[in-house]
């Protein structure tokens, strides 16, 4: 299996350019500088689901509620209160004295712009399994809002406290959603100064952000957001002071930068599930092998999840079973079929299925290149001869959106919403991103969404789950391990929801 290492010299040559280097520019020049890989599709949080725009989104733009990430109690926000007028009415009481960065006041009116708007399909919302359970927002009066439900959703306060941001009405509607992407506006704690298309985002502290905030108020001024696709560059970068803060570190880059001056480097597993998706309509290839339940389980029996754990993902990962998250609301293993490690049983399944010389078949990937080329890999071992497209995450998801992608390496951080339905209601209930719209699977996701019984949505989704790991519909890999590295002078916690909280952070 090979695994990606940084060139020793090269390590070198960066901390040789590091010891005559001058003192680290964020804290002197007060701004935080943080790089990651992946530029959003658009800027706007309901047009993206890209992991580097629900940051964004978390530092520029509120939502009603708050969920506290040590407690997991739902606090006010935007919402100072709110009240179940029945199973699928639900009252939120809006804050007064609420500003949005171009000096609009927060009305009800915004509220039901805002949902009103990502439910109509000129919206083009990108992940409309976080807004389709809602069918309806109206204003009531001068200070509350009115969400008619299309069913009972007991998950819904973890859509309003995560990817449900407010926008202003009257100001998205006289610039568009092309007018918004380009000077976006919020009510967060950061707003945003500048989006350059290819380059990034800079932000500055929102001065007049509401008091009383459970963000509080942030301690540095500024934000910038530069995407560096390249992955030596970008710990370059840190190592030279240019950046302040990044993280997807591979392991053993990590273990490198804990020896490097002025560096932390911190470790922690997030919400975030690795898988391999399967087109079992076989939409993408003609006569596809995938179509074969058999063929499936052959791919799940060759891959070794758990050394790729230990020897790729490393830290806190772990092998998942389930197609979702463990520590999810309805998230269980137990019950589900689990592929262990045995290449000799995926041959013979194989051969089973009329393949005893393997296929050729194709592999879409957009991150961690070094995780599907171990997949592929494997296959390889067994006779399965796979062909990479390795592609930026809004083209591969387009194509596979299309039908044409046979494998997906996906991976999906559910928008950091600690319920179930946040991850299979996205890949297995019928979505355009259902690549096996099975019948038996969507009923049973729907009945543990709309159920108000816990127990009950518990039993439906350990349903739904045995079924999709029983018919290899994805093989689920493994938790996300991420590994941040930060200058020195920077004070960071990481949370297990992937959220970088820098409206939190300061410095020492």
């Amino acid at each position: 299996m090979a695994i990606r290492t940084l060139a020793a010299r090269t390590l070198a040559a960066v901390l040789a350019f590091l010891n005559a280097a001058p003192a680290l520019a964020g804290k002197a020049e007060d701004t935080l500088v943080y790089a990651s890989d992946t530029e959003p599709e658009n800027v706007s949080p309901y047009h993206n689901s890209a992991r580097e725009g629900v940051i964004l989104a978390r530092n520029v733009w509120d939502t009603l509620i708050y969920r506290d990430p040590a407690t997991g109690q739902y606090r006010p926000m935007l919402a100072t209160a709110w009240t179940w007028v029945d199973d699928t009415t639900l009252d939120l009481t809006i804050r007064e004295g609420v500003t949005f960065h171009n000096g609009d006041a927060l009305t009800p009116n915004d509220v039901a712009f805002t949902f009103n708007y990502v439910l109509t399909p000129e919206a083009r919302t990108v992940t409309k399994q976080n807004v389709a359970w809602m069918k309806a927002t109206e204003v009531v009066d001068a200070r509350t809002v009115r969400i008619h439900l299309k069913a009972p959703f007991p998950a819904a306060f973890e859509y309003l406290s995560g990817p449900m941001p407010i926008f202003p009405a009257a100001y998205f509607s006289k610039v568009g959603l092309d007018g918004f992407a380009r000077a976006p506006v919020g009510t967060g704690p950061y707003r945003i100064t500048a989006v350059q298309t290819g380059r990034g985002v800079k932000m500055e502290r929102f001065a007049n952000y509401w008091p009383g905030s459970p963000l509080g108020t942030p301690k540095i001024g500024r934000l910038e957001f530069r995407v560096i696709p390249d992955g030596d560059s970008r710990m370059a970068e840190l190592l030279t002071g240019g950046v302040d803060w990044i993280w997807r570190v591979p392991s053993d880059q990590a273990d490198q930068l804990r020896t490097a001056p002025n560096v932390e480097v911190l470790n922690s597993e997030t919400m975030r599930v690795g898988f391999l998706q399967f087109d079992t309509l076989g939409r993408a290839m003609a006569n596809s092998p995938l179509k074969d339940a058999r063929v499936r389980q052959a791919i799940s029996h060759a891959i070794d999840r758990t050394a790729m754990v230990d020897n790729l993902v490393r830290g806190g990962a772990r092998v998942m079973n389930a197609a979702c998250f463990i520590e999810q609301f309805g998230c269980t293993d137990a019950g589900v079929t689990r592929y262990s490690y045995d290449p000799a049983k995926a041959r013979a399944l194989l051969k089973e299925a009329g393949y005893p010389d393997g296929f050729e078949i194709d592999l879409g990937a957009y991150r961690e290149r070094e995780y599907a080329e171990a997949v592929i890999g494997y296959l390889r071992a067994v006779g399965i001869r796979v062909r990479l497209n390795y592609l930026r995450y809004a083209a591969l998801r387009d194509l596979i959106r299309s039908g044409k992608v046979s494998i997906a390496f996906q991976t999906w951080g559910s928008f950091s919403v600690n319920d179930v339905s946040a991850f299979d209601g996205v890949y297995f209930k019928g979505g355009e991103e259902d690549l096996t719209r099975d019948p038996e699977t969507i009923a049973l996701l729907q009945a543990g969404d709309g159920s108000t019984d816990p127990a009950l949505r518990k039993a439906k989704y350990a349903e739904a789950l045995a079924r999709i790991a029983g018919q290899a519909y994805a093989l689920p890999m493994f938790s996300y391990s991420t590994n941040y590295a930060f200058t020195d002078a920077l004070a960071f916690t990481a949370q297990p929801d992937e959220v970088p909280r820098f409206y939190a952070a300061q410095w020492k």
